[in-house]
């Protein structure tokens, strides 16, 4: 997901997104694990994506202090 896709959601939508993300990366690592991932680079794709919206929340978390 894009970052201005991203930024357009609140900080419920971030924290559903942050927890999607990071279910995707656990079966990303299980296919990994078990020889059935054919694209390693989806486990950084996806690594990234949950840096990025966790650092979306953490800004609009910060500003509503």
């Amino acid at each position: 997901m894009k970052t201005a896709e991203l930024r357009q959601k609140d900080v419920a939508g971030l924290q559903a997104e942050v927890k999607a993300l990071q279910k995707a990366h656990f079966n990303l690592r299980m296919q990994k694990a078990t020889q059935q991932l054919g694209n390693n680079s989806q486990l950084k794709t996806t690594r990234r994506a949950i840096a990025r919206a966790k650092t979306l929340l953490a800004e609009k978390q910060a500003a509503a202090k």
